[in-house]
């Protein structure tokens, strides 16, 4: 038995380049993101895993060599925060939302009361409960 195709109707060229356009720009500038956050991780964790086996099989390792390996992993945490905003438009939007020294003066921070009202499903009931109450 043959089943019969439909035709399928294709996008307009220029829609479909510039829908592809925009994902591969997305993709590229994540794994962009990501590959320097593990890059990160490894030049800053990988010594002091490499040294930590030379100390259990030789026992040659000075303590204070030790202890700037441990540091260097120590910063790879520093970094994250500073490199997340620099890739990351939504994170540095979140992070506006929250931190004070972050935020645009045109951005208020929303308050806990607005985010309950806005989130909850019954919006018209909370809000004139919540003004009887204040």
């Amino acid at each position: 038995l043959q089943v019969p195709c439909a035709p399928s109707q294709p996008l307009a060229s220029s829609e479909s380049r510039r829908f592809t356009n925009k994902h591969s720009k997305k993709a590229l500038k994540a794994s962009l993101t990501l590959g320097i956050l593990l890059g990160m991780f490894f030049v800053a964790w990988l010594p002091f895993f490499v040294t930590n086996v030379a100390q259990a099989v030789c026992d040659c390792v000075p303590a204070a060599f030790f202890d700037v390996l441990t540091w260097l992993g120590y910063c790879n945490s520093t970094m994250n925060p500073i490199i997340y905003p620099l890739f990351m438009r939504d994170f540095k939007r979140a992070m506006g939302k929250f931190v004070p020294c972050c935020r645009r003066p045109a951005e208020p921070r929303p308050s806990g009361v607005s985010l309950s009202v806005r989130n909850s499903h019954s919006a018209p009931r909370a809000s004139a409960f919540l003004k009887s109450v204040l």
